[in-house]
């Protein structure tokens, strides 16, 4: 689904050229569940703003489905990420003067679909993460988890093949915590690529591989369900 060949990202501070990913190589097979962690600093979240097309600024070659993204303008990239990519943050972003609902519609807003599908759609998402009874509530009326359960509606309501999160339990309580993992589980198993960002070595346990970051290199990918077999064969 995705490869990145020599990606790199640096800031520029005056005269100070500061690097925050280093000749990155990575290829991500559809229907996979990756983990990116690493220390503060390591260049987990530049990754994965690169990977959701939320950076223009890096140098090298993404290939998403064999598509060239490196040659992409910024509205071609933009149309890829809205059609193809989920994204779920850390601090939810929903949007404070719309409802749980409508906050849902917005990602089939940018596509040409007919309102009554739209409304369809979000309202077998709302069933679907057990929200109905949220639908006309505003994020501020909401808890913690259940905004970051409408964000993840969100992020998967146009069923796109990949989906991206950014410390997605970062700020929730352990049972939430729990509930947003299995349902990336679930979500997986059906068929959804998964990227997430953590520091959680629990949360990296419901993946099925490790990609780790040190001062913008990659130091480490590990399959971690190979590792499980090769302990249960031995």
């Amino acid at each position: 689904m995705i490869e990145l060949k020599n990606v790199e990202r640096s800031y520029k501070t005056g005269h100070t050229e500061t690097w925050v990913l280093r000749r990155i190589g990575l290829t991500i097979r559809a229907g996979e569940f990756v983990t990116i962690m690493g220390p503060s600093g390591a260049g987990k979240s530049s990754l994965l703003n690169v990977l959701a097309l939320l950076d223009d600024g890096w140098l090298g070659e993404y290939w998403f489905d064999e598509t060239p993204v490196h040659a992409f303008n910024r509205k071609q990239r933009a149309d890829l990420a809205r059609q193809r990519i989920g994204m779920v943050f850390q601090s939810y972003h929903l949007l404070d003067d719309l409802t749980v609902a409508e906050n849902i519609d917005l990602p089939l807003s940018y596509k040409n679909l007919p309102a009554k599908e739209r409304q369809g759609m979000v309202a077998d998402i709302l069933d679907r993460f057990q929200i109905v009874a949220k639908k006309d509530l505003f994020p501020s009326q909401l808890s913690g988890g259940q905004q970051q359960l409408v964000g993840i509606a969100r992020a998967v309501v146009h069923a796109p093949p990949l989906l991206l999160a950014d410390e997605p339990t970062g700020n929730l309580h352990s049972a939430q915590a729990r509930e947003i993992m299995e349902l990336f589980c679930e979500l997986n198993r059906q068929g959804t690529t998964i990227v997430q960002v953590t520091h959680s070595d629990e949360n990296a346990r419901y993946g099925r591989r490790i990609v780790e970051l040190r001062d913008g290199w990659l130091t480490r990918d590990e399959n971690l369900h190979a590792q499980s077999t090769e302990a249960v064969r031995s």
